[in-house]
């Protein structure tokens, strides 16, 4: 019998490294990007078309390559950063493994334009699917420039399962915020088919967040800074006002990399959790410095998991920091500074005698307990005044049938009724503004009212958009939203599928939007705060943008129009809520999978009793 395992050819080799390091675009950019930082650039210009389908151009103005260095660095674990093992355990670069060329090498076209100060004319190198096409010296400024074209054009299957243009900008645009963010020092531009997205200056931290998320949240952010022998932790917090349920902006940064942690977002929400309501979450950017050794970056392929040796000591450290920032921001009385069109109102001053005082005038004569003599008008007595008094004591009307038949009518006893509880309905109860129980056969069933709302809301929204039976409500001031160049992305492509159910939108250029209209229905609910939460429900889709939108629409409209928790129901509002309820297609869950009712059968109401 023959052998049977023999060794992978490179190309091959550097396909598989590619499935891991290479998922999409938005990879290929991150590790370019990061490449320039890693090479001293001072300006980078990163430049897509179709989304990164057709192009990926990175310009950067570093140290650039020599001939032999542009060869030797699109070879496996080729690097310039690391020397041995131990020098993982002190990283001071964003690349360290010497992959990510290899990898983009081997699914993409590849050119490459360098040139070192030092030296009189660059270097074009092109690889085409890990095959050497040719080199050449070529006039080029000092830096580096990639351009990558027909990503994945020799693996189909990768390209056919790449999600539509406004979805993969979309990642791109997320990993590229990811990256400026932590680098204010740094120049950027974006272009996107011959469109300049972002234009990004040098500058400090919190302009960088305003350059990027808009001036909005500026007034949203306090600062937090604390120095510690195991780290220091600096950057923003948001304000409890800025917590949503969808969409905040939260970001880790750790020696100038993103992660991902949830330990360390619990310890920023910790302090939270009385000043915002359950659910939502709170912007922030954060950034540590921790001594090399203490982490671990070599943990996933993406880099955005990390390790810490010292993590409880960090939380508590981290956790700290920010309910000071909140202490900090509450002991500090608010000034509005915003004064125009309220009237003036003098001060007051003791020592000014021209102007009165305001008067009052009362009748010194009045005696309350004076009777006056009635008019024919009031004394005049209705023929059916009996009727005003029929369900005062006991004789309220039979209540409605119930909505099924296995509902119990338990009438109580004459005795055990007070004027209290006679207008209570013999068939629902609401309990603590959340629930509505009430009795079926099998024991107690207990209803959530804003999930149960949410339910009906939800399939009334999906009927009306497959039926186009939307009306809308004209705003009389429209108003304006200001969007990050992520945000204003989704918004440019939801614009028309928005307009099919409602919503008249305009867009102004510079990533503000002007809002005339909003659909019949929900006018109770913020313009502004209902189209964040579409954005954010559409940022978090996979798949066509504008195939699958009509789910997190009607869910995020749903949710902004809903019962809230705590609101206070009639009988009759109750009875309706039950009625529209069992007759969706799906009364146990929400559409997002929560539990909406329960029932607490009849054998555990007598065992707890001890019946």
């Amino acid at each position: 019998m023959s052998d049977i395992i023999q060794l992978l050819p490179d190309s091959v080799a550097n396909q598989i490294a590619a499935g891991e390091v290479i998922q999409r675009p938005a990879s290929v950019v991150k590790e370019l990007v990061e490449n320039a930082l890693d090479a001293g650039a001072k300006t980078i210009n990163v430049v897509v078309v179709d989304a990164g389908r057709t192009s990926i151009q990175v310009i950067d103005d570093g140290v650039g390559m020599s001939v032999t260095d542009a060869r030797l660095s699109f070879e496996r674990h080729a690097t310039s950063k690391i020397r041995t093992a131990g020098d993982l355990f002190d990283l001071h670069t964003m690349g360290f493994r010497g992959e990510a060329l290899a990898s983009i090498a081997a699914v993409a076209q590849v050119e490459l334009r360098t040139r070192r100060k030092e030296d009189e004319v660059g270097t074009l190198l092109t690889i085409s699917g890990s095959k050497f096409q040719g080199q050449e010296p070529v006039s080029c400024p000092v830096g580096s420039n990639f351009k990558i074209e027909n990503l994945f054009f020799n693996v189909p299957a990768r390209r056919k399962f790449l999600k539509s243009n406004s979805t993969e900008l979309n990642n791109i645009m997320t990993a590229f915020e990811r990256i400026v963010l932590v680098n204010p020092q740094v120049t950027f531009t974006f272009h996107s088919n011959g469109a300049e997205l972002l234009h990004l200056p040098a500058t400090g931290r919190r302009q960088r967040i305003v350059d990027v998320f808009g001036k909005r949240i500026n007034q949203e952010l306090l600062p937090l800074a604390v120095d510690t022998s195991l780290c220091k932790i600096s950057g923003f917090v948001g304000k409890p006002e800025a917590a949503r349920k969808k969409g905040a902006h939260q970001f880790f940064f750790v020696n100038n990399r993103y992660m991902k942690h949830a330990y360390f977002n619990k310890a920023v929400m910790t302090p939270f959790e009385r000043l915002v309501p359950q659910g939502e979450q709170v912007p922030y950017f954060i950034y540590f410095e921790v001594a090399p050794s203490d982490i671990d970056v070599n943990i996933h392929p993406t880099k955005t998991e990390i390790k810490f040796e010292n993590e409880q000591p960090i939380w508590q450290v981290l956790a700290a920091a920010v309910k000071e920032a909140i202490g900090k921001f509450n002991d500090v009385p608010s000034i509005d500074f915003d004064t125009y069109g309220r009237p003036d109102i003098p001060v007051y001053n003791p020592h000014h005698t021209d102007v009165s005082s305001p008067r009052v005038p009362v009748n010194p004569q009045y005696n309350p307990f004076k009777q006056t003599p009635h008019t024919d008008h009031h004394s005049k007595i209705p023929a059916n005044w009996q009727d005003l008094y029929v369900g005062a004591r006991g004789e309220q009307e039979q209540p409605a049938p119930g909505l099924f038949d296995d509902m119990e009518t338990t009438t109580p006893s004459v005795e055990a009724t007070s004027d209290i509880i006679a207008d209570k309905s013999l068939t629902h109860y609401q309990y603590k503004g959340r629930y509505i129980m009430t009795a079926v056969k099998s024991g107690l069933m207990i209803i959530d009212q804003h999930r149960a709302h949410l339910r009906v809301l939800y399939e009334e929204y999906k009927e009306k958009m497959t039926q186009r039976k939307w009306c809308t409500q004209h705003l009389l001031f429209p108003e304006t939203m200001e969007c990050s160049p992520a945000e204003a992305l989704v918004m440019k492509g939801m614009i028309d599928q928005l307009s099919d159910v409602g919503f008249v939108v305009k867009d102004s250029e510079d990533g503000h939007f002007l809002i005339e209209g909003i659909p019949a229905g929900v006018e109770e609910v913020a313009p502004v705060q209902l189209l964040r939460t579409i954005i954010a429900s559409a940022q978090t889709m996979s798949g066509e943008l504008q195939a699958d939108l009509g789910d997190p629409l009607a869910l995020s409209m749903a949710r902004a129009a809903a019962i809230p928790v705590g609101q206070v129901l009639t009988n009759a509002e109750m009875e309706n809520l039950v009625n529209k309820l069992f007759g969706c297609s799906n009364v146990n869950m929400t559409p997002d999978g929560k539990m909406i009712l329960c029932i607490l059968k009849q054998e555990e109401i007598e065992r707890m009793l001890g019946l």
